[in-house]
């Protein structure tokens, strides 16, 4: 992973990302180009020790976290009810 630069804008959406339940491994990869093993060693890194436990605990043997798995058949990244993302601002719903 040392060789993918990545600043802290990026590993901060990454980790945002990581612990969306609906957001699936292969969604990181396309959009910062990390494997599902890179993003684990990114949030162990990232992470404060029982955050990170509390996180792989969550994740493991999740279906939403890999689309291979996954019942979601349309293939989005993000939840319906979230709107577009505007130059890093998302739209709250009302």
């Amino acid at each position: 992973m040392e060789s993918k630069h990545l600043d802290a804008q990026q590993i901060d959406r990454i980790v945002e990302m990581a612990w969306e339940d609906r957001t699936p491994f292969e969604a990181i990869l396309a959009q910062f180009g990390l494997k599902e093993q890179e993003v684990i060693e990114l949030m162990r890194k990232e992470m404060k020790r029982s955050s990170w436990k509390m996180w792989r605990k969550r994740v493991q043997g999740r279906t939403t976290k890999h689309r291979a798995k996954s019942t979601i058949l349309d293939g989005r990244f993000k939840c319906n009810l979230q709107r577009n993302i505007t130059l890093n601002k998302i739209s709250k719903r009302k």
